[in-house]
């Protein structure tokens, strides 16, 4: 695991985008796995920058999204299937028949399940895996508890994601209680994990995920297990990781030829 820490979120949108760009130019066919939430934001306008500047060529780009809400229209604004839209496929010029939700209106959920896994694996798997964090730990809708091997699949959201996610609402508007998720077990497939955490609210979960031993408990603490894991910060959000100064100096003596990879 590699830590990156940025004076801000701006830079480390910067960072991450740099990391992401590098990997998917390598790749014939790249998959990106994409997120929701306000971390990979300033990501998104950063790798549409590259593209848009022509840096980053994204013409046979397919990309999957990590969870959608059960029973959430597709239209809705406060779906994932509209942030995707706008944040990733409208943004970076993507062809939306190449960008995958998973199915929260589903007549089966489970089939569902099972057939967006299935479409992964025909994409030939996910390059580059883009996470945020929840306050508890959570990546995707991985709450604490959930299981290593989980799949995609319905899961019932924790409390402190309601009291989170509540701000997407109007007053008085009930917050959506499941989701349809990437599991662990198939964010963990993913070749490359790019996971980004900003402001002081995550520094916790950003210190449990990195520094704390790996548990259920803290979902985001598997990624201690990744080949291939990076995680880019703000001074806010490492604000608790007591080995940061090493981070800051491993960063600073990486070879530049080899900061991307």
């Amino acid at each position: 695991m590699e830590v990156i820490i940025c004076k801000d979120a701006d830079e480390a949108g910067l960072q991450a985008a740099a990391r992401i760009a590098a990997i998917l130019s390598t790749r014939p066919d790249p998959v990106l796995g994409v997120a929701t939430g306000s971390s990979p934001l300033p990501t998104y306008r950063a790798l549409a920058d590259l593209v848009h500047s022509g840096r980053l060529d994204v013409s046979r780009l397919r990309a999957f999204a990590l969870d959608e809400y059960v029973g959430m229209p597709i239209d809705d604004e406060r779906s994932y299937a509209a942030t995707i839209r706008h944040e990733v496929t409208e943004r970076l010029g993507l062809d939306p028949a190449g960008v995958h939700v998973p199915d929260g209106l589903a007549s089966d959920i489970v089939a569902g399940c099972r057939a967006y896994e299935k479409a992964i694996r025909d994409a030939g798997g996910i390059d580059v895996q883009i996470l945020g964090i929840g306050g508890n730990g959570h990546i995707g809708f991985n709450e604490p508890s959930s299981s290593f091997a989980s799949r995609t699949r319905i899961k019932t959201l924790a409390p402190r994601t309601l009291r989170d996610n509540a701000r997407y609402f109007k007053e008085g508007e009930t917050v959506p209680t499941h989701c349809v998720t990437q599991g662990l077990g198939t964010i963990m497939d993913a070749r490359h994990v790019v996971l980004l955490a900003s402001g002081e609210r995550k520094a916790d979960a950003v210190a449990a995920a990195v520094e704390g031993p790996v548990s259920a408990m803290c979902p985001g603490s598997i990624l201690q297990h990744h080949e291939h894991a990076v995680i880019v910060v703000d001074e806010a959000a490492a604000a608790n990781l007591k080995l940061a100064d090493y981070y800051r100096y491993v960063w600073q003596h990486k070879p530049e030829e080899y900061k991307d990879f």
